[in-house]
């Protein structure tokens, strides 16, 4: 079992920056891709990016290539997602996630989910 918890989100202009963090507790994150996602009103949850385990492998979204970075802190057990150059299409809830396996665009596949933490872009 393994329980993930964001943090980070928060209120930033548009051209900001964050950094959202995906803390994980009960086993190793180093064992598992991690994925992040994001929820906006009125839409589907949709892939932002993913970090393979061991952060052998990263990939984006197209929306975000370019302007997201995400990365892993094995020995702290959390993954970053890094957030610059924001507009008002990246406000959304933000979730993290877990995979077992080696990570993909799709949530299905997702074993572990964290509860979100809200960014919001104000233009």
């Amino acid at each position: 079992q393994v329980r993930l918890v964001e943090s980070g989100g928060g209120l930033v202009q548009a051209g900001g920056s964050l950094r959202l963090s995906c803390a994980a507790s009960g086993r190793s994150i180093s064992r598992f891709a991690v994925g992040w996602f994001r929820q906006a009103p009125g839409k589907e949850r949709e892939f932002v990016a993913l970090i393979g385990w061991s952060g052998g492998t990263t990939s984006y979204a197209d929306s975000v290539r370019g302007r997201f970075s995400i990365s892993g802190d094995n020995a702290k057990d959390t993954v970053y997602l890094q957030m610059n150059s924001l507009n008002a299409e990246d406000t959304a809830v933000y979730y993290c996630a877990a995979d077992r396996g080696q990570g993909s665009g799709y949530q299905f596949e997702y074993d572990y989910w964290g509860q979100g933490t809200q960014v919001t872009v104000s233009s």
